[in-house]
């Protein structure tokens, strides 16, 4: 429903969105972005620079309380001054006249035009926003190829074809996304519904050559992403590298993904997914090892289990299981260690707001999907030591000043080595005990759908699917 400057296409590269052209200066750090003069907003008002500006900076203001903005705005020149409530204006971001924009970035980044493909520096209709008040998302007058139509909290959402799409408009009238759950796999087959992924359940007989549903059968690539267990490491007994390590050598992740997940899912020992630029396929990690779990644990500070602290992990939920994975790597570390630990579940919000304080001795229940394909928005984002996102307040110097390095380096070989050297510190370090790289997925779409892309990051460009005239 919504667009900005620059977009991502189904094969993971940059593409022109709002902005059909852009310059770049000498020296890297000033963009000037050229708008189409066919862009409009839903209502088929028409979408300029100033209207970017005013996003951007209403995205960074404190009022609308952000939590990613500092992420993937703070490279603009003056958007520090408005996080902190110093100024309402981004000094950066300059509106040269209705059709031109010009962004100064802080220092040559790469990987910049790739933040902007994120929905925090999507345009807005400032009229609809501050007409709407905190309901205007009932109503959203939009800039992408679909419009809202009907939303039913828990029900259903339905999008239909935006007619005044700056580009090639949508082939389909409409989309309705179910919301109310029920047996997915059944309104697939009774063809109440086009698309569905496919459960653990169900899996056998649709790999079977002789269903019929096999022949609808897509395997798609495994996400950009990684699960993990988080450690703060300000607080003990995980402040203690050794402790550390020793919970990583402890867990063996072969015999779970085999045994528990049934194959559905690659045991991680990094931190980039496979297939990721700058994944590193000589990275060894931590990995299953008893005997040295039990050297490390007896070099610690916290060897003693009298004097050890009792350790919680806090995972998101009210009641629910906790998943299976989990519980077994909880009594890995029981078996193998004897180190016993507490499970904490808390409501969402709750467990989100609290993981921002860094209030959590250890958490689980999550994990980081790429934004855009460069290893900056793994490495520099969840374990520099300034980032917001850094949950468990890790600090390696040595792993900073690379990661900084390779900010401002222009060579994409050079870059890349950097944030291996970045990763093999980390993944030393055992800042993470990293669980799962996601596997294969299998989705069923039907014989009539076509052009719907699974791709590893991004959600699927719906505006290019269209029905078979058969």
């Amino acid at each position: 429903m919504f667009s900005g400057l620059v977009a991502l296409d189904s094969d993971l590269q940059l593409a022109p969105d709002i902005a059909e052209r852009w310059d770049v200066s000498d020296d890297g750090t000033v963009y000037t972005f050229y708008l189409r003069e066919n862009a409009k907003f839903h209502d088929g008002k028409r979408i300029t620079a100033s209207d970017f500006k005013w996003s951007i900076e209403r995205a960074a203001s404190p009022d609308t309380a952000s939590p990613v903005a500092d992420t993937y705005l703070k490279d603009i020149v003056g958007v520090e001054a408005v996080l902190e409530g110093d100024a309402t204006n981004i000094s950066g971001i300059r509106v040269i006249d209705e059709s031109t924009l010009q962004i100064e970035i802080d220092a040559p980044k790469a990987y910049f035009l790739a933040k902007l493909t994120y929905p925090t520096a999507y345009v807005l209709d400032r009229e609809n926003v501050e007409s709407g008040g905190r309901t205007w998302t009932d109503n959203p007058n939009g800039s992408g190829p679909f419009k809202l139509k009907e939303y039913r909290i828990g029900e259903r959402i339905i999008l239909e074809r935006n007619e005044n799409f700056y580009r090639e408009p949508p082939h389909l009238d409409s989309i309705a996304m179910n919301l109310a759950g029920g047996q997915s796999m059944a309104m697939y087959e009774n063809d109440e519904i086009d698309i569905t992924g496919v459960g653990l359940f169900d899996l056998d007989r649709v790999l079977d050559p002789s269903e019929d549903l096999n022949r609808e059968l897509v395997v798609a690539p495994p996400d950009f992403s990684v699960s993990y267990v988080g450690f703060n490491t300000s607080m003990a007994p995980f402040d203690d590298a050794n402790f550390r390590k020793a919970l990583n050598h402890a867990v063996d992740k072969e015999l779970i993904s085999a045994e528990v997940l049934s194959d559905l899912v690659e045991p991680a020992y990094g931190i980039l997914p496979p297939g990721f630029p700058g994944f590193n396929t000589e990275l060894d990690g931590l990995r299953y090892d008893e005997e040295l779990a039990k050297s490390l644990l007896e070099d610690s500070a916290y060897a003693d289990p009298a004097t050890r602290p009792r350790i919680v992990v806090t995972v998101p939920g009210t009641g629910g299981t906790i998943g299976l994975d989990l519980e077994v790597v909880i009594e890995m570390w029981k078996q193998v260690l004897g180190v016993e630990v507490e499970i904490q579940q808390v409501e969402w919000a709750t467990y989100l707001q609290d993981l921002d304080q860094h209030r959590f001795q250890a958490y689980a229940g999550l994990g980081w999907q790429a934004d855009y394909p460069d290893p900056q928005d793994f490495l520099d984002i969840l374990f520099h030591t300034e980032s917001s996102l850094n949950h468990g307040l890790y600090s390696n110097p040595d792993a900073d000043a690379i990661l900084e390095r390779a900010r401002v380096e222009p060579d994409v070989n050079r870059r890349v080595e950097l944030y291996q050297e970045a990763e093999d510190l980390i993944v030393k370090d055992a800042a993470w005990l990293p669980l799962w790289y996601s596997g294969e997925r299998y989705v069923l779409i039907k014989d009539h759908v076509k052009d719907y892309r699974v791709t590893p990051m991004i959600v699927p460009k719906l505006k290019d699917v269209h029905f078979s005239d058969e």
